[in-house]
């Protein structure tokens, strides 16, 4: 069953946030917590399944099958139904104005003739008004009783029943003029709920859409066909070419372009790809032509679970929404019984149901229910734009709270890729011989620390000799040993190497020992040591700026978290300006981390990169997965994901809690002060109903605008990340 609240029935699949926060419930019902038809207890629509077929295919009609809700159709078809009202409620309206200019004097004279029926006082009576207006009352008002009527039937009391209630009793006391105007002025109120609903879903609809239908997908004899997007499965080769936007994630094969990734990642700036990048579906493809393998397609890449995120997000009940709930059955009854007082206290009785007409339209709470759902939702919208990914609104509201941050050294605070920042040639041995040897050993190995100095070198155009077939050799924690032009290289630890046979003897010299805050590499040819590479996880630009901001912000505790040794980790701390340093620690190790804080009266917030911190983010009164695009575990194991690596997130969402909470309290008290303020001018015989409808209709557009204006919030506040060391300082470091 499909409700509205506020007098009208336009299809609940065209509201962005659950129909439950706008409707008046008996408290012996609970309302379904979803927004669609054919919604389970748990509120989650389920997509049907065919059978066989890996990939999760849902059905070959397109990728947006496989979402929770057809947005495609849902959209048009509310339009639709909107669209038709619009004019029904146009052509009702012209029949109330029509009863209205029928009844000037001069128009009257035109109708009549001079002829017609007249009162003992002589004026003329015009039976054409009161028609015309109780034609226009009844396609008014049609809709709103017809949905009063099966509230009613169901057990459930709703605001629909308030405006019922005022259009009957304007009819009854024969004011049709009055009961057109109100059903006028409440549908039009309606409409302007709705056209902001349709706006927000129309931009998860546009989200949708930018996942291509078709793709061209290469054929083992080197050939093209053009296929659905749905049709893609892992392994597929699709080509994109410039302009089209890419059909599903996955890793480039050749090729080279600039891609813009701005509706995943929330970041302005396009990127650079090349053959063993990574891209994500639905980002555009701006310059080059791609081969592109695919890793994922259809729900599973990482747009589809963006998508998922969205509306799982926009289902979600806040606290304070469950309280508003928790009364909200008793409300019309109330209203009823009042105006019903009213009417009985009143000396002359059509005086008062004038009065009970007002209150029940006043009394209509669309404002008030509508203030905490329509801020969050605007800033549920404004959050997802800038790569923030909130899973429930109930995170929205923690983050205004938090007074203690743990962040996570590797990845989150640095950039997760370590580079040789040093490097120290022993006496008579060629840098760029130290570095060949180190690189042809280690390119082999899949370590962090391999790839640094592979990279380093291969940015640097040293060639690098390969490792005799069979002699490479990877201890684990240790290092690596390879036979490189013949001779056995030797990579890692010096306590391994001197374990190896290698003259460590060099290490004595002051010169040679150990860089603070740093991890060395040590490198030997035989038995000779041909000196150390050091490597550092630069830190993040933006992140100190963060981190100050947040202080700003009133977190009281920002810990750094991390398995690194103590010297790198103090070193990192001191430049981040951390209060707290937990350096050479284990998973369970930082949960109990989070555990304490807790006991300290913190609310805390745990930053990570949703793997090796999955316990800590479990733990934490709010979790934040950093660089979550593509990444499967960063989206399931936190609450909320960053799309991109941008720490000036943090500080935006604290701000963007504080603001929306603002919101909803200036809507709230808005709401509540119009009602009161609304009730006491009717029974003052001051508002008419008429001009009661007309405050309605304005105060519930105040509170929609109101909440629009998060839709924009932080905009041109936030940073985009900078590259990394350009190939040019790779090779004026290595020739050093």
């Amino acid at each position: 069953m499909i409700r509205r609240s506020c007098g009208g029935e336009f299809g609940a699949s065209a509201e962005p946030w659950p129909r439950q926060r706008r409707t008046l419930q008996c408290p012996a019902r609970r309302t379904d917590l979803g927004q669609g038809r054919r919604r389970g207890r748990s509120g989650r629509a389920e997509p049907r399944r065919t059978r066989g077929g890996g990939g999760g295919k849902v059905n070959q009609q397109g990728m947006q099958r496989n979402m929770p809700h057809d947005h495609f159709k849902s959209v048009k078809a509310e339009t639709h139904k909107a669209r038709t009202l619009l004019v029904g409620t146009l052509m009702g309206g012209m029949l109330v104005i029509s009863s209205f200019i029928v009844e000037f004097d001069f128009v009257a004279e035109i109708l009549f003739q001079g002829g017609g029926i007249r009162d003992g006082a002589g004026v003329l009576q015009n039976p054409y008004s009161d028609l015309i207006a109780l034609i226009g009352a009844v396609l008014l008002g049609a809709p709103l009783v017809w949905h009063a009527i099966k509230h009613l039937l169901e057990g459930q009391f709703h605001m629909d029943e308030l405006v019922a209630l005022a259009i009957g009793a304007a009819v009854a006391l024969g004011h049709y003029q009055e009961a057109g105007v109100i059903a006028f002025f409440m549908i039009i109120s309606n409409l302007i709920e709705t056209r902001t609903a349709l706006g927000a879903r129309a931009a998860i609809e546009s989200l949708l859409r930018i996942t291509p239908q078709t793709a061209h997908r290469v054929r083992p004899d080197g050939g093209e066909e053009v296929v659905s997007a749905a049709d893609l499965r892992p392994d597929d080769v699709v080509r994109v070419r410039p302009g089209d936007n890419i059909p599903a994630d996955g890793r480039i094969l050749s090729g080279e372009s600039t891609v813009n990734q701005a509706n995943i990642t929330g970041e302005s700036l396009p990127v650079d790809k090349a053959a063993g990048d990574e891209v994500f579906s639905g980002t555009s493809n701006l310059t080059g032509a791609m081969d592109i393998r695919v890793t994922k397609a259809g729900k599973d890449t990482t747009l589809g679970r963006v998508q998922k995120l969205i509306l799982e997000a926009e289902r979600s009940r806040s606290p304070l929404i469950r309280l508003i709930d928790r009364y909200a059955g008793w409300y019309t009854p109330t209203i009823c019984m009042l105006a019903a007082i009213v009417v009985y206290f009143s000396d002359d009785w059509t005086v008062g149901v004038e009065k009970a007409i007002g209150m029940l339209i006043v009394a209509c709470p669309c404002a008030l229910v509508l203030a905490t759902p329509t801020a969050m939702v605007a800033a549920l919208s404004c959050a997802a734009r800038l790569g923030v990914l909130i899973k429930n609104v109930v995170h929205l509201e923690y983050a205004r709270s938090i007074s203690a941050v743990i962040l996570d050294k590797t990845g989150t605070l640095t950039t997760g890729k370590l580079f040789v920042t040093q490097m120290r040639p022993a006496p008579g041995v060629d840098g760029a011989d130290l570095l060949k040897a180190a690189a042809s050993a280690e390119q082999l190995s899949k370590h962090p620390v391999a790839q640094a100095v592979v990279e380093i070198a291969r940015q640097a155009r040293i060639a690098l000799s390969s490792p005799a077939a069979g002699s490479f050799a990877e201890v684990a924690g240790r290092g690596v040993k390879a036979k490189v032009d013949g001779a056995d290289v030797l990579v890692g630890r010096s306590t391994w190497l001197a374990q190896q046979g290698v003259d460590m003897s060099l290490l004595s010299d002051p010169q040679y020992q150990e860089v603070e805050g740093l991890s060395l590499l040590y490198v030997a040819r035989g038995a000779k040591l041909l000196g150390w590479l050091a490597l550092e996880d630069k830190t993040r630009p933006e992140a100190r700026e963060a981190i100050d901001q947040m202080r700003a912000l009133g977190v009281r505790n920002l810990s750094m978290v991390t398995g690194d040794k103590k010297s790198v980790a103090v070193r990192v701390a001191a430049e981040m300006g951390c209060t707290e340093t937990h350096a050479e620690v284990l998973p369970a190790d930082k949960l109990h981390l989070v555990e304490d804080l807790k006991k300290r009266g913190h609310r805390v917030l745990v930053v990570g990169d949703g793997v090796n911190d999955a316990p800590a983010l479990a733990a934490g009164d709010l979790s934040v997965a950093m660089g979550a695009a593509g990444s499967d575990v960063a989206i399931e194991s936190a609450s909320i994901a960053l799309m991109n690596n941008d720490l000036s997130r943090l500080p935006f969402l604290i701000r963007l809690s504080r603001q929306t909470t603002r919101v909803v309290w200036q809507n709230l008290i808005f709401g509540i002060v119009f009602i009161i303020i609304g009730q006491g001018l009717v029974v003052g015989n001051i508002v008419s109903p008429i001009a009661a409808a007309v405050l309605h209709m304005l105060a519930t557009a105040v509170v929609i605008f109101n909440s629009a204006r998060l839709v924009r919030f932080g905009e041109g506040q936030l940073r985009v990340d900078p590259g990394i060391p350009t190939t040019e300082a790779a090779r004026r470091f290595a020739t050093a």
